[in-house]
């Protein structure tokens, strides 16, 4: 995948321009066929846009825990239950394990959320004990949320799901925390994500311009609590 990067970033930005290669046109093939499948339903358009599309459709008449657990079903099916249960139980979440993860995220990851980087991370464990390692992803500009501009999408159908996919599915723990001044986003193996009502991600309002229910009094995203 190559991109052309955008002027300026965040809800004010121009949306970035991906040119994406064979491997990241089959995995959006892949994720699309899924989500299709799921609400029974085929998009009008195709690659990128089309995956965008099915994400708006599956909001659309379901609350946010519905939203949530439609996105599950599909990520589940992308991996045999087998493998899920032979990681879940074979792999503790260590450093290095962490590590790969973000490493490998970085590799599987890019055709959906943009050029991203492996990172430093401060961690504590079970002790107390801090620690730094290189389980941080920091992804530069989120191309779901640069091309949904929705928070709604970006916490029911990406943050919630895959936070709960690797944490419970794989046994690894993943916290991702989303920007949406700049669109940037923080992975972070190794972390338990924290209940989404203490996060900044639940006050977050709507985009305005951006969205039909923003307001110019800035309320949290309804799509996000209901």
């Amino acid at each position: 995948m190559t991109s052309s990067p955008a002027t300026g970033l965040g809800p004010n930005s121009e949306k970035a321009v991906y040119n994406d290669g064979a491997i990241d046109r089959l995995f959006i093939w892949l994720f699309s066929h899924k989500m299709a499948k799921a609400v029974g339903k085929d998009p009008a358009r195709r690659g990128y846009d089309g995956f965008v599309e099915l994400s708006q459709q599956i909001m659309q008449g379901r609350n946010a825990q519905q939203q949530q657990a439609l996105v599950a079903v599909v990520l589940k099916s992308l991996v045999p239950s087998q493998a899920l249960w032979l990681i879940r139980h074979l792999f503790a979440p260590t450093q290095l394990v962490c590590e790969l993860n973000a490493w490998f995220a970085t590799l599987l990851f890019e055709w959906l959320v943009g050029p991203c980087d492996v990172t430093t991370v401060e961690l504590t464990d079970a002790q107390g004990q801090v620690r730094q390692q290189r389980s941080g992803v920091q992804i530069k500009k989120c191309r779901y949320l640069d091309e949904s501009r929705c928070v709604g999408m970006c916490v029911n159908m990406c943050k919630l799901p895959t936070q709960r996919f690797f944490t419970e599915d794989f046994g690894i723990p993943l916290t991702m925390v989303p920007n949406f001044e700049d669109f940037s986003c923080e992975m972070v193996f190794g972390q338990p994500p924290s209940p989404l009502e203490t996060e900044d991600a639940y006050q977050q309002p709507c985009l305005i311009d951006h969205c039909s229910l923003a307001t110019r009094d800035p309320q949290p995203c309804p799509k996000v609590r209901h």
